[in-house]
């Protein structure tokens, strides 16, 4: 089981908990929610959990619970600019449909 990122994201990751001053990563889930029925959620880790999924790019730990990385196995976080936007796309191979504002997906 595995999640990825690009050089994209990890740089944007590093970057914020740089600014932030402390962390050893971010937590990556999903949670109930939307439309559609789950959500993605994204936090700083300061102290690990003993369950957690650890994934590694770029020396930036992402770190997932057993539960959320049955819904994201496979995904790529990556980071993107497009005109004034910019933010984390998750490309989630699991996701069969998403609601029509993109907050939420099924799988």
């Amino acid at each position: 089981m595995a999640l990825t990122m690009t050089s994209a994201a990890a740089r944007q990751v590093r970057k914020s908990i740089e600014k932030r001053g402390k962390g050893q990563g971010i937590r990556i889930g999903v949670k109930t929610s939307g439309c559609s029925g789950l959500s993605y959620v994204m936090e700083f880790v300061d102290q690990p959990q003993p369950e957690d999924i650890v994934c590694q790019q770029d020396d930036v730990k992402v770190f997932v619970d057993p539960k959320s990385m049955l819904y994201l196995d496979g995904t790529e976080l990556d980071f993107t600019r497009e005109g004034l936007n910019e933010g984390f796309r998750f490309n989630n191979p699991n996701v069969k449909d998403t609601c029509g504002c993109g907050e939420s997906f099924t799988v």
